[in-house]
Parts: C-alpha cells; structure tokens; sequence
C-alpha cells in the first residue's frame, strides 16, 4: 500500500502549475486545496503556507520543495502534487530553482503523524527514478497514478 494514496487525490495533482513565485505558486495550491476541501478556509491555508515557509525554506534541492503546515480546520492529513510549467526560486540548499511539489496540510495536533509523513515523502521524492517518473508525466491522471503507486 501507498501512503501518498490516503491523502492526495486527483483533483490535487496538478500538471505544469503556474508559479512566477513562492507566494503565487502559494495563492495556486490554497485554490487546489480548497477548491477541493470546501470546508478549509483559503485564507488560513495561504496564511498557514507562507507563516511556514518563512520558518525556513522547505526546499531539499535537486528542484524538489515540500511544503508543509498545520491548518486547524483540516480534520485529516492531506496532499497535493505539482509540477511547475517553469521552475520558480525557493531558497533551496543547492540554489536550484524547484519544478516539484508536494504540499502537506495536518490537522493542528497531528504531531507524530505529521512527521511520519513528511518522512515517508521526503524518501519518495528522494528516489531520483520517482522524481524523473513525475517530471516526464503527460498530464495529471498520469502524475496522479505515478505518485500513488510509489513505495517508500
């Protein structure tokens, strides 16, 4: 089983997103989320994105950026996938700008849980063979079906 399966769904994995910077490309995945979440309120989800990212750049390097926060109103753990149409700077530790995402709301008192995952993304998007897999994807179902039959 694949744990990126319980918590991203289609309607959260984008294809070739825009993003001139960090703060649009935060707007663009608040809309995913809460087009698809109706029950979060987009401007806790930006608010909450940005507040973290300016903790410390959640860029790991090689073009790949994990967003992540806490949102109170988010009852379970949820994921959205993006590739950018055009990498965007993200303060990574190797300075390359970042064309790969995956986003990573919690509840506000999943601490354990929240690690878990972010650890078990970050040894998927580890894999150079997965990344490669998700950047070559066509459009989003295949991105979608790509990511959610990974192994970490």
């Amino acid at each position: 089983m694949n744990a990126l399966s319980e918590i991203l769904t289609p309607a959260r994995t984008v294809r070739h997103a825009p993003g001139i910077s960090k703060k649009r490309l935060f707007e663009t995945i608040a809309k995913i989320v809460c087009d698809d979440q109706h029950n979060l309120p987009y401007d806790e989800v930006l608010d909450q994105l940005i507040a973290r990212e300016k903790l410390g750049s959640t860029g790991l390097g090689q073009g790949i950026a994990i967003p992540h926060c806490r949102v109170s109103e988010c009852a379970q753990p949820i994921g959205t996938l993006l590739t950018l149409e055009k990498p965007i700077a993200f303060d990574a530790p190797d300075d390359q700008p970042v064309d790969l995402l995956f986003v990573l709301l919690v509840p506000t008192a999943a601490h354990q849980q929240h690690l878990d995952i972010l650890a078990m993304v970050a040894r998927l998007f580890n894999k150079a063979d997965f990344c490669e897999r998700l950047r070559a994807a066509r459009d989003d179902r295949m991105l979608y079906d790509i990511a959610c039959s990974a192994t970490a």
